[in-house]
């Protein structure tokens, strides 16, 4: 009986941890409503005055800067923090590799430089997006007004979506959907440059029979190939900057391969910058000059590809690595980091790591580390290297009851 008792105990407390009652759904409700009205508001003003919205970059050298952006959804059981403070560049000319699993803010943070969030619940609440017109000027994405924001997606900064039969629209032809984007940016061109700039695509692509692919619907191509049709409309434009949001994941080795040789080339050719978005630690290697890695919506280590995959010096970094398997290496099974990610509506105030870490140390017992520059280029967020690098700084959070 008192074993039964204890039994109804467990799923009783189990219910109430996540139960909430009519009372605080209502309150949380009435809550999201009047920060999203006031936040959209706020958005609206901007687009009367371009002094809200124009800002300058701190190394013009950067095509992008993040500066501890919190993008926040209002939920209807509390505030989701799905990107929390996180700081990294994007320089001109180089590929930045986002690294980090499922859910820990990656295309996230990409939706919120392209302005693609699912407003109104969906903000960007703090921070800055400073992303850089090439002129002198910068616009703060953060603030920016849909006009101009329409003039910049697809010209400026493109992406190529994680899935391209969902990207791509199956009523129309592969020909329309890539002539639309070049006339939406340059209503003055004929048709027929128009079409000669869309074939033009199709061959830097890799297409072969452009003329044929022209006229098809996207049911009619393989997945390598309407993964290449999404790369053509994305660099239609000749954009500053291509966010490559796991363009290979639904792809096959080889295809893979192919992909991200010709995304490669066509940085080269275009002058562009590379945000790549991805879980797979081969493909960071193989082409990212710098990388970030985020866990639970902050960037926990960032440095170049040789400093992070070399001398990785944050814990999760590091089981990371030890996860991967390894050419030649016969293991029972690989290595899986314990325990799991907190829960994203009530995050703790210490190391959002430290309940799954194997290296802690006595520091750890405090609040959230800070930003410590171990090398010129190489910063982490741990009190393992608290003594022996430079502190810059913490992210900072948004508290949305002042909003």
């Amino acid at each position: 009986m008192a074993e039964e008792n204890k039994q109804n105990g467990k799923k009783d407390s189990k219910k109430n941890s996540s139960y909430i009652s009519g009372k605080e759904s209502r309150r949380i409700t009435k809550f999201n409503r009047r920060v999203t009205k006031k936040l959209e508001k706020e958005r609206a003003n901007a687009e009367k005055d371009p002094a809200l919205y124009t800002t300058k970059m701190e190394d013009p050298d950067n095509v992008v800067e993040f500066d501890n952006v919190c993008t926040y959804f209002f939920s209807d059981v509390g505030v989701v923090k799905a990107v929390d403070g996180v700081n990294f560049q994007v320089p001109k000319h180089s590929t930045v590799g986002i690294v980090g699993e499922s859910g820990c803010g990656k295309s996230v943070t990409s939706l919120s430089l392209m302005q693609l969030l699912q407003r109104p619940s969906g903000q960007t609440v703090g921070g800055e997006i400073r992303f850089n017109k090439g002129d002198g000027t910068a616009y703060n994405i953060v603030n920016t007004p849909n006009a101009v924001m329409e003039k910049i997606r697809g010209n400026d900064i493109s992406m190529i979506f994680q899935e391209p039969m969902t990207a791509l629209n199956p009523v129309f032809r592969i020909g329309e959907q890539i002539n639309e984007v070049i006339e939406l940016h340059n209503p003055d061109m004929a048709p027929e440059k128009v079409k000669e700039r869309t074939l033009e695509m199709l061959e830097l692509v890799g297409i072969a029979n452009k003329e044929g692919v022209y006229n098809m619907y996207p049911h009619e191509l393989s997945g390598g190939m309407r993964q290449r049709i999404c790369i053509a409309i994305a660099l239609a434009c000749s954009p500053k900057l291509i966010i490559a949001d796991e363009p290979t994941t639904a792809l096959d080795v080889t295809i893979q391969a192919q992909i991200l040789d010709l995304l490669q080339n066509l940085k080269d050719k275009l002058n562009s910058s590379i945000m790549l978005i991805t879980h797979d630690l081969g493909v960071v290697a193989g082409m990212a000059d710098y990388v970030v890695v985020m866990y639970a919506g902050r960037v926990i280590e960032k440095g170049t590809a040789q400093e992070i995959f070399h001398n990785p010096a944050h814990p999760y970094t590091i089981g990371l690595m030890r996860s991967k398997p390894v050419v030649g290496q016969k293991v029972d099974e690989l290595y899986n980091i314990p325990g799991s990610v907190p829960n994203p509506v009530a995050m703790p105030d210490y190391c959002y790591f430290r309940d799954r870490c194997e290296m802690q140390c006595d520091r750890c017992k405090g609040k959230y580390p800070p930003e410590i520059r171990i090398t010129d280029t190489h910063v982490v967020s741990c009190y393992r290297h608290y003594e022996e690098g430079e502190v810059l700084g913490y992210p900072k959070s948004v508290n949305v009851e002042e909003l």
